[in-house]
């Protein structure tokens, strides 16, 4: 009896929250109100809000109460409420895309279709992708400063697939890698997935703090790191190069891998060297066309030490196999002819413009970004709740990220996470920013 009334309760927070009846941001009942509301024990409340807490619609903060969580953007479902019509903008996620891409598409697809070899477009890649195309990749990754030969080149379909495929091979359920307390919330995924404790360590303007990440190590078990030197993802810092000498050392002193992201390493060009280039031996690189190319072509490579090439191989082999020939072919040729560099150029003058745009638009107010990156960082007062201002946002046809899709800590500063390269226009992405200042307190 007590069991069936405990889950009527669960049930019956899930299905207002997920209608809308509560919104992001509310505050709920202390465990003892709604222990006497509901007529049950203050341990049963406790398990109610854990329970909710586990599905991800509410998030509990030591001395303010229990709170909705945010369901727009990466934290889950789009708000049925903005309909694609009357949306201004989606800030939520990063899909850029140049004019004319779909005239080099068809292009490169002419070329593929003339090609001699094109039935072989159909047959099985052997895991890790043909040596041609790992070539490509390799020749490419030179100019990154990733001196690595082609059979070091594993190709994946996009980026995640790869962070997924480190994480099954270099794991074990239980196990903990350590990532920046704020981390690119595809690892929060895969992390939960497998059954790895993710360890948050502080960030720096400088990058992952090596001291805390030390004293980490020297605490716990470490099996892997996790981090982004380049262009953080979404702080936008840039490592130093004192500190990826120092990051070297440490995961050679403590036998680690890490797991270095260069997703979008490629707008920063003038950043020190790829802690890579400095520990090839415990580094995996995970590289991308994503960002710099398209965000559907889904392919990526990882770049990895001979000792760890078998165990991600078989990772690859249990997911996808590889990537698809086809797909493979397309980005190799843009790579060899010049395409991903041009667009590279662009997608970096672009992104300079965009940032520029929203520094005067957000002047006043904590926005930190790279001025060479996709997005940006917005501090928040204590108050309005990121939730609330998300959800107030929503109603005016923008949709943002809040903090808590890319905290590992308990208790992560407020702030929301703005991709600027969505927005087809600068006006269009101009419209969006002047939104977010107005319903910001001053």
């Amino acid at each position: 009896m007590a069991h069936a009334r405990y889950k009527t309760i669960v049930d019956g927070f899930a299905s207002r929250i997920r209608d809308g009846r509560l919104p992001p941001g509310t505050r709920l009942p202390t465990h003892r109100d709604l222990a006497r509301e509901h007529g049950v024990a203050l341990a049963t409340a406790t398990r109610v809000y854990a329970e909710l807490a586990g599905a991800g619609l509410v998030v509990g903060e030591p001395g303010r109460g229990t709170f909705v969580r945010d369901q727009s953007g990466y934290a889950g479902a789009e708000p049925p409420r903005v309909p694609r019509e009357h949306r201004v903008a989606d800030l939520s996620f990063g899909r850029p895309l140049s004019p004319g891409q779909d005239s080099d598409l068809r292009a490169a697809l002419r070329r593929l279709a003339a090609a001699g070899d094109a039935g072989s477009l159909l047959l099985q890649p052997p895991p890790g992708g043909r040596a041609a195309d790992r070539a490509a990749v390799a020749t490419h990754l030179l100019g990154a400063g990733i001196d690595a030969a082609p059979d070091e080149v594993l190709l994946t379909a996009g980026a995640q697939h790869g962070l997924d495929s480190a994480v099954r091979a270099l794991t074990r359920p239980g196990e903990v890698v350590a990532v920046d307390e704020s981390t690119y919330p595809g690892v929060k995924l895969t992390a939960g997935l497998h059954g790895v404790e993710l360890a948050p360590v502080p960030h720096t303007p400088s990058g992952m703090d090596t001291g805390a990440l030390d004293a980490l190590c020297r605490r716990r078990a470490v099996a892997a790191v996790y981090t982004m030197p380049t262009v953080h993802n979404p702080l936008g810092t840039v490592m130093d190069g004192e500190r990826r000498l120092a990051m070297a050392a440490l995961v050679r002193r403590h036998g680690l891998v890490l797991v270095e992201d260069g997703t979008h390493a490629f707008l920063d060009p003038g950043a020190p060297p790829p802690v890579r280039s400095l520990a090839p031996e415990r580094t995996v690189y995970l590289a991308s066309l994503s960002k710099n190319l398209a965000t559907g072509l889904r392919f990526g490579a990882l770049v990895a030490p001979s000792a760890l090439r078998g165990r991600l191989t078989r990772a690859l082999r249990a997911s996808t196999w590889g990537v698809p020939p086809l797909v493979a072919a397309l980005a190799a040729g843009w790579l060899r002819d010049g395409t991903v560099e041009r667009l590279e150029q662009e997608r970096r003058s672009r992104a300079r413009r965009r940032q520029r745009l929203a520094a005067r638009a957000l002047t006043g107010l904590d926005y930190r970004a790279h001025p060479g990156s996709d997005f940006g960082w917005l501090r928040l007062p204590r108050e309005p709740r990121p939730a609330t201002v998300a959800r107030d946002l929503a109603g005016r046809g923008v949709l943002v990220s809040t903090e808590e899709a890319f905290a590992v800590g308990p208790h992560p500063a407020p702030a929301l996470r703005l991709s600027l390269s969505s927005p087809a226009s600068s006006a269009e992405l101009e419209r969006a920013l002047k939104e977010v200042r107005a319903v910001l307190p001053e």
